[in-house]
């Protein structure tokens, strides 16, 4: 009992707290939220839609806890927030449970609250995205498998495949090729594959269909081929095979976020790492099933093509739980450690989180062009990318300004990932002559908008960068390019 109060406690602290100060931000969490808003206003709780147009870019789970939290708390950061705490929080008391059915619960405790301390989950736990809804069905499905191929009860193997068809309606189909995979995996080195038959069940497969079908069958027969191409095609095979930031496509990628991401365990991890690397042959069931879930996780996405910070979140439980025995007989490192993120953590959502937040969104921009806006205003946007946060909080239409060469590398193309570019555009040229005209420019694209943007502007508001982002600009750009993010012009009617 005291176990989990002190969890709830560290919940509340690390995961609850300060939740509603913080802006949905650009390009990822703004593009969950205006879905989920666009659905509420549409009265359509299927189909996934943004800036007026269908969009499959991920399943409906998670749309379906934004609008149930937009449903009863008001379209609002809290609300945005809420399920992501709270599957954070759950994912936690899964970890103390599963690390205590596989050693002892000071294991499951030490796990769970490194788990929670840990830099990585700690910043997608307030994060507005699908992650930590997939890592608690995804930790599901593999812990019921294991517990059922423990103790020889089948049972559990339907609660790992209802759990895996949850997952599909996460974030796709690799909620539940990536678990089978590691199952197949882990049989494999236990000699012992003769359990999959057991396992794959006809009730067990008919019961993830029932699920799944759920929401893609419908979509299916609502939207045939377009849905299939995009979500199938686009956000699936295509993510696997052509990376959207070739940059981030390097050998070394994950194992430089889960250095990062495991802050600050990182250093007692290694070196436990490396003082029980002989140990190999040696390993008992439970290590072997949780260095395959580790480690199979972490290479599968090193060998796609597209890699997000955010995809090895499911590998962090059982990581957890397996270098947490590290810390059993050096207890007050564990307690000293964990009490200093516990300060540090909190604080770090007021000194760090909140003003990086606001650098990546455009709430203030929206509440300068509030005030501005009438039935016949143009809104539109001139920027390196487009911001869906501004039409978050503007809840207006705002056009995607481009030059003609710039649009014809960007609109919209099949197979490629400018299929993702469904806002409105508005080339410098269309700009209508006789309405009046908001412009939100980045002032890295000041320039370029005054050149190509006829009649006499106004300028009518600017939004400074924060303290943190404006520290990094004067080092490395000098004064005046750190003070401003972008500015406001208004060109009045003709």
């Amino acid at each position: 009992m005291v176990n989990f109060v002190c969890l709830l406690i560290i919940s509340l602290i690390l995961f609850f707290f300060g939740t509603w100060l913080l802006p949905i931000t650009d390009p990822t969490e703004s593009v969950y939220a205006l879905t989920a808003k666009e659905m509420l206003l549409a009265g359509d709780w299927l189909s996934p839609r943004i800036y007026g147009n269908f969009w499959f870019d991920k399943p409906i789970m998670f749309y379906w806890e934004l609008l149930i939290a937009y449903k009863f708390f008001g379209v609002n950061e809290f609300a945005s927030r809420l399920f992501p705490t709270i599957f954070a929080t759950f994912g936690i008391f899964l970890t103390y449970f599963f690390g205590a059915k596989l050693y002892d619960k000071k294991i499951g405790f030490a796990a769970a609250v490194m788990l929670a301390t840990s830099l990585e989950y700690w910043y997608l736990a307030h994060a507005v995205i699908t992650d930590m809804t997939l890592l608690v069905m995804f930790s599901i499905t593999l812990m019921s498998f294991y517990l059922g191929y423990r103790a020889g009860n089948e049972k559990f193997y339907l609660i790992a495949f209802a759990a895996s068809g949850v997952a599909v309606l996460t974030k796709g189909p690799i909620g539940f090729f990536l678990p089978g995979l590691i199952i197949l995996i882990f049989l494999a080195w236990q000699g012992d594959l003769y359990r999959l038959k057991k396992l794959f069940r006809l009730k067990n497969l008919l019961l993830f269909a029932v699920i799944v079908s759920l929401w893609y069958l419908p979509m299916t027969f609502i939207h045939g081929a377009d849905f299939l191409e995009n979500f199938l095609g686009v956000h699936n095979f295509l993510r696997a095979t052509v990376s959207e930031y070739p940059k981030t496509n390097v050998w070394y990628y994950y194992l430089l976020i889960s250095a990062i991401g495991f802050f600050p365990w990182t250093v007692p991890l290694i070196f436990f790492a490396v003082k029980n690397f002989r140990r190999l042959p040696k390993f008992d069931v439970p290590e072997k099933f949780l260095i395959v879930w580790t480690l199979t996780v972490i290479i599968f996405f090193q060998l796609c093509a597209t890699k997000y910070v955010t995809y090895t979140l499911p590998a962090m439980v059982p990581a957890m739980i397996f270098f947490a025995r590290f810390f059993v007989s050096r207890w007050k490192i564990f307690i000293g450690t964990a009490a200093a993120t516990l300060i540090i953590f909190p604080s770090g959502t007021f000194l760090a989180a909140l003003p990086l937040a606001e650098d990546n969104s455009a709430r203030r921009e929206a509440e300068i062009i509030l005030p501005l806006l009438d039935e016949k205003t143009c809104v539109v946007s001139h920027a390196k990318e487009y911001s869906g946060s501004l039409v978050f909080y503007a809840g207006t239409k705002i056009y995607r300004l481009e030059t003609k060469e710039n649009f014809e590398k960007i609109h919209p193309q099949k197979m490629t990932w400018t299929s993702k570019n469904v806002m409105p555009f508005m080339t410098f040229d269309e700009l209508p002559a006789d309405k009046k005209i908001l412009a939100v420019v980045s002032t890295a694209y000041e320039k370029s908008f005054l050149d190509n943007a006829s009649g006499k502007w106004e300028l009518v508001g600017e939004v400074e960068r924060g303290a943190l982002e404006s520290l990094v600009e004067k080092i490395f750009y000098g004064r005046e390019r750190q003070q401003i993010k972008s500015k406001i012009y208004l060109r009045r009617e003709n």
